[in-house]
């Protein structure tokens, strides 16, 4: 069996997200680090929905839940692993550099270092396809904003304070693109984060890290080869462009027959399809049962 694991980033939670979750230990101590009882009732509130330190410590605690009720019934290990942003954390747990109770203690302080600075410059995400390279390049330039996450192809995400955002969005929507806000409050992946990825990697210098059992790319680094690579990387992406298309290229390097996309939405799961179509990805939010997705596993990563 041959797969990869794609851990996903915040922007799609939903109530409904991961049906087929149980209540289990690592659930019940997400709810407590974030004081609720339902996370499902929670992201039904908007509001609370968005907040940053309240995503990135349901997103994660919940992935590193799902990974380990999935896990038992998978047999071998995945054959490479990758996080798209704050979904770094369960990756390099389920990579085993990491422990899981460590990569859930870490997001709320990593939420916390990006507050910290969000609350000096507001900012945010904004998604942005259908436009030429050089006129992207000419409008985030001009509207001083900075390239946050690379998706590959046309498909790019824009970071910075609120009012240049704004100014980008007009002018891609007026050069004929499509823009989307990201449910996100924070500048991430960009140079407004730089304070915070350095607190963040001042946090990780007393944390055990291990070197990786499995290949694990990196959004800021490449392949994570040891602990003292997966720790730099960890940090340094807060304020770093994600290279997600990198990120797809080396998984499809390792030769995999299929990908499992765990978090919420089926965003990275559409982005593997679009651009390996011979390889096919589902996502954790698209089946009813453990077993189900276990079972889709072995029909096509086994041939």
């Amino acid at each position: 069996m041959s797969f990869a694991l794609l851990f996903s980033g915040q922007g799609t939670q939903h109530p409904a997200m991961l049906p087929w979750l149980a209540d289990d230990e690592r659930v019940r101590d997400t709810c407590a680090r974030l004081g609720i009882d339902d996370w499902r009732r929670a992201l039904a509130d908007p509001f609370w929905a968005e907040r940053n330190d309240n995503a990135q410590t349901l997103l994660t605690g919940l992935a590193l839940a799902a990974w380990g009720q999935l896990a038992p019934l998978i047999i071998p290990s995945p054959a490479a692993v990758a996080g798209y942003s704050v979904g770094e954390l369960a990756a390099f747990s389920a990579a085993g550099v990491i422990e899981p109770a460590t990569a859930a203690a870490l997001a709320p302080l990593r939420a916390e270092a990006m507050d910290r600075c969000a609350a000096r410059v507001p900012g945010g995400l904004l998604a942005i396809s259908g436009i030429s390279e050089p006129e992207l390049e000419r409008l985030r330039v001009k509207a001083g904003v900075e390239l946050a996450i690379r998706n590959g192809g046309p498909n790019v995400i824009l970071g910075g304070p609120l009012v240049a955002l704004e100014d980008a969005e007009r002018m891609a929507v007026a050069a004929g693109a499509q823009c989307t806000r990201l449910r996100v409050n924070v500048a991430s992946h960009t140079s407004w984060m730089r304070e915070a990825a350095e607190s963040f990697s001042r946090t990780l210098a007393d944390v055990p890290f291990h070197a990786p059992q499995v290949a694990l790319f990196s959004n800021a680094a490449d392949r994570i080869r040891d602990a003292s690579s997966g720790r730099a990387a960890l940090a340094a992406q807060i304020a770093r462009t994600v290279r997600w298309d990198e990120c797809m290229e080396n998984v499809m390097a390792r030769q995999v027959r299929c990908v499992l996309e765990i978090g919420p939405g089926q965003a990275l799961a559409r982005m593997w399809n679009q651009r390996c179509p011979t390889v096919p990805a589902r996502a954790c939010d698209d089946f009813r049962s453990p077993a189900a997705i276990a079972a889709w596993l072995s029909s096509h990563a086994d041939r």
